[in-house]
């Protein structure tokens, strides 16, 4: 009990936003336990890793999942009616509770509606960076267009236009796990939008999508890059197994 206010008063002094985190047990606990199983030595590598951008805990991926699942059966999964603001709060908080914020929306497939693509969206453009946006991309967005077909266009045409790089990403990378039901047509007009994009991360998920298609129909993904004009690095990536 006095480890979890510790913990709690930690969380409320990094932003008074979270000042109803008392009356979150699943946040406090898992941020609890996560912390008590860091290490200083595995912090400090993944933050060097991820380029000194985001603070870290200092826990493992599997560690992570494994303390995740477990304070999920012990506190429960928050109410869906708060699934935005527990999102929220996670998302102030280390990187390792931001995995956790986006994995935990996945987890209510079953009870997503049309809107929940607003807290897709904002979980792309909160604190971006390719760890989080490609795990959104094809893991939330991805199985959200499959339930809801009519929002494809209006949402991805969108995305592919805007002017946020991590927006154009998802886009192009919304449909890595179609295979078969992957729309050729739609894939190739966001790809040709963004073709002369001089972003690393914009030309490496143009080629990653079409290797990743390639597995499907490499006659289409060859033909496809010989008639385009594609930046070096999308074609060596998208080329990269043929």
């Amino acid at each position: 009990m006095i480890c979890d206010k510790i913990i709690i008063r930690k969380i409320m002094n990094k932003d008074s936003i979270l000042k109803e985190v008392t009356m979150m047990p699943f946040i406090s606990k898992l941020n609890s336990r996560l912390l008590s199983l860091s290490t200083n030595e595995r912090r400090l590598s993944a933050e060097a890793y991820m380029r000194n951008q985001f603070p870290f805990i200092g826990v493992d991926t599997t560690t992570r999942r494994k303390v995740f699942k477990a304070i999920l059966e012990e506190a429960g999964k928050p109410l869906f009616e708060d699934l935005d603001k527990t999102i929220n709060y996670l998302f102030t908080l280390e990187r390792e509770l931001q995995y956790c914020a986006v994995e935990l929306f996945a987890l209510y497939k079953k009870e997503w509606d049309s809107d929940s693509i607003a807290i897709i969206e904002k979980c792309i453009v909160t604190k971006s960076w390719w760890d989080t946006v490609d795990y959104i991309a094809s893991d939330l967005a991805g199985p959200y267009f499959k339930l809801f077909p009519k929002q494809i266009i209006p949402v991805t045409e969108r995305w592919n236009k805007s002017g946020n790089f991590w927006l154009q990403r998802s886009s192009l990378l919304f449909q890595k796990k179609y295979r078969e039901q992957t729309n050729k047509d739609l894939l190739a007009k966001y790809i040709l939008h963004c073709a002369h994009s001089n972003e690393f991360f914009i030309q490496k998920a143009i080629g990653w999508c079409l290797r990743e298609f390639a597995k499907t129909d490499p006659a289409w993904v060859k033909k496809f890059v010989q008639q385009n004009a594609l930046k070096p690095l999308s074609v060596r990536e998208a080329l990269k197994h043929f």
